[in-house]
């Protein structure tokens, strides 16, 4: 895998990672041609887990090296991280104030952002999943772009294990948005449609993310903790509270701390 990386430049790199991390939210819809519902249990575990991972990447792929490239720097070595921290967990918030969308689990009425009430289920849906797919999408595209620096903090082995672990927890986002339409009556193909339709911003955002850090060195560890806030806000404001909502709050916070868990591993010994 690597050799295979290697032949192409950081923007391409990032872009065909995740073109991975799309596919695994089409795998996790694809769901619905096999079956109508799916256990809320089972939903709730997957969402719990797929929390787990991002808290996991969001420090040790993306704030451990942020604070790392800092070091040697005229200001303290914790403010990068700091500022982009709080400065990604703001975006998102402010973005989730304008943008209608619907959580996983959530009745429509509900909603959340502007307008909320002049749209469809599954195009809210679709928007909340398509939120927090941005700062995933950004921080593939920000591991990879820091290639292009060649700095000790930065290595293919770890961009490549946060696109794993992404696309790992990709695949419930595309369940938890496709399974719920299904259920209402949508046909399995529409329903497939709207959930890996989600997934289709992270190839985009990490171009966006991998050019931006390429040309500008001194940005990169505010960009790194810039999607580490933006994906924990993601995970606190809604991963947690949808897996907790239907009442499996043990069994989700156990799955967290298996993802997390796993993604630390998987960080450690291979990035």
């Amino acid at each position: 895998m690597m050799d295979f990386f290697e032949q192409f430049s950081p923007t391409t790199q990032a872009f065909i990672a995740t073109l991975f991390t799309w596919g695994m939210t089409a795998l996790g819809a694809a769901l619905v041609f096999a079956t109508k519902t799916l256990n809320q249990k089972l939903l709730d575990g997957m969402l719990g887990f797929a929390g787990g991972v991002m808290i996991a990447a969001s420090y040790w792929s993306l704030l451990a090296p942020s604070i790392e490239m800092s070091e040697n720097n005229a200001i303290a070595s914790w403010f990068p991280a700091a500022f982009g921290f709080l400065l990604g967990g703001f975006f998102l918030w402010g973005i989730d104030k304008v943008l209608p969308h619907l959580h996983p689990n959530t009745p429509i009425g509900k909603a959340e952002g502007r307008r909320h009430h002049q749209q469809k289920r599954s195009t809210l849906l679709v928007l909340a999943i398509t939120l927090h797919n941005i700062p995933e999408g950004l921080a593939v595209g920000i591991a990879f772009g820091a290639l292009a620096n060649a700095g000790p903090e930065a290595s293919l082995a770890g961009a490549i294990t946060l696109a794993l672990g992404i696309g790992i927890q990709n695949f419930p986002e595309g369940v938890a948005v496709s399974m719920p339409l299904r259920a209402e009556g949508m046909s399995r193909g529409k329903s497939f449609m709207y959930g890996q339709f989600s997934g289709m911003v992270e190839p985009i955002a990490a171009v966006i993310g991998a050019i931006a850090v390429s040309f500008i060195e001194p940005l990169l560890p505010y960009a790194l903790s810039f999607a580490a806030g933006a994906m924990i806000f993601v995970v606190v404001e809604e991963v947690i509270p949808s897996s907790h909502e239907k009442g499996n709050k043990d069994l989700a916070t156990m799955c967290l701390m298996i993802g997390f868990v796993l993604m630390m591993i998987l960080d450690v010994a291979f990035g």
